[in-house]
């Protein structure tokens, strides 16, 4: 990867940082309210399986519009976009929860959706591709996506575990920030500019 891709990463960073802070922040406060004071940890599980297909529809949204954006090529951006979005999705959903929760001896157990309702999921991701292709828009629908992703990281702990106390609700707002911020950044703005770079220096050999 050459100097100019890689400054171009760090501006396109640069300029979602500050909503995936914002996003994060918020977001966890109010799922907090709401699960906890509200009492709506009953249902729990029904509101990550509304979350988690959100949080990859916007992911697929933003993943295909920064790769459009740099490359102009329907097909790849929306194979790129959806491979992407389902990947990070499982990764900052499911996968860092899960092995977060375990890492912090809270007991809690797996479920893939991409596995269990693999039509939906495939559905939701190919939609959200053409949505981003069709805008061009990023920096609000990573807003979302990073906002919708909280609550899915949150909600699958919150469903799947069966025990909590003071000191692991805290614990589980770090496996939240770090199940969020790495996974959306990486799906969002570094993986669609280096997919991108990769294609068109392949199709100069």
């Amino acid at each position: 990867m050459n100097k100019e891709k890689i400054n171009e990463i760090f501006k396109e960073l640069k300029e979602h940082i500050p909503f995936t802070s914002v996003a994060t922040v918020i977001s966890i406060l109010v799922m907090s309210f709401l699960l906890i004071k509200q009492n709506l940890l009953p249902y729990a599980v029904s509101m990550f399986e509304i979350f988690h297909p959100a949080h990859i529809l916007f992911s697929s949204i933003v993943s295909a519009a920064i790769f459009y954006n740099h490359k102009k090529n329907v097909a790849l951006a929306i194979i790129s976009s959806v491979l992407i979005s389902l990947v990070i999705g499982s990764v900052s959903d499911i996968i860092f929860p899960y092995l977060g929760s375990l890492l912090f001896s809270l007991p809690i157990s797996f479920h893939l959706p991409i596995v269990e309702e693999p039509i939906l999921i495939l559905g939701v991701s190919i939609f959200g591709a053409t949505i981003g292709i069709a805008t061009k828009k990023t920096k609000y629908p990573h807003f979302l996506h990073v906002f919708i992703s909280v609550f899915a990281s949150l909600l699958y702990i919150f469903a799947y575990s069966t025990e909590f106390s003071i000191i692991k609700i805290f614990f589980i707002f770090i496996i939240t920030t770090i199940s969020v911020i790495i996974p959306c950044c990486l799906s969002d703005i570094v993986f669609p500019l280096i997919l991108q770079k990769n294609i068109k220096s392949g199709g100069k050999k």
